[in-house]
């Protein structure tokens, strides 16, 4: 079973969207492994988004990113990262298909509802930024 990692991001949270996205997961058939609700650090930040460092966008995704609660989770399933990469839709919602996650919630491309791994590396990685073994139930 594969393992990705999931944030919802501030502007969902604050929209009162989190319950509705992790449903929509939930639909697809992914198994929640993990899951918490947090405040991201300009260190987490910088270690979840060091090949962002130094691009212009970068200071404010980071403002972003620290601009309320997110809820970071490692979702399980097969082909656990295409199949949440393809319920979340394209990072601009205007380009989004009907039906995916940034269609329905996100606000903008810079304000995308929620964040995925984008390959087995990533998952890896990511998922032990936000967790330790013993948090995750497998």
């Amino acid at each position: 079973m594969e393992k990705t990692l999931v944030l919802i991001k501030p502007d969902a949270f604050k929209g009162h969207h989190t319950g509705d996205i992790i449903k929509l997961y939930e639909e697809k058939g992914l198994h929640l492994l993990a899951m918490r609700l947090m405040k991201m650090t300009k260190e987490v930040a910088a270690k979840h988004y060091e090949e962002h460092i130094g691009r212009p966008y970068y200071k404010e995704l980071e403002t972003f990113m620290l601009s309320g609660p997110i809820v970071a989770m490692v979702l399980a399933g097969d082909d656990a990262i295409q199949k949440v990469r393809d319920l979340n839709g394209k990072t601009d919602p205007k380009e989004a298909a009907p039906g995916t996650i940034r269609q329905l919630y996100a606000a903008s491309k810079g304000e995308n509802a929620v964040h995925a791994s984008d390959s087995p590396a990533s998952a890896a990685r990511e998922i032990h930024i936000f967790f330790n073994e013993t948090e995750i139930f497998d």
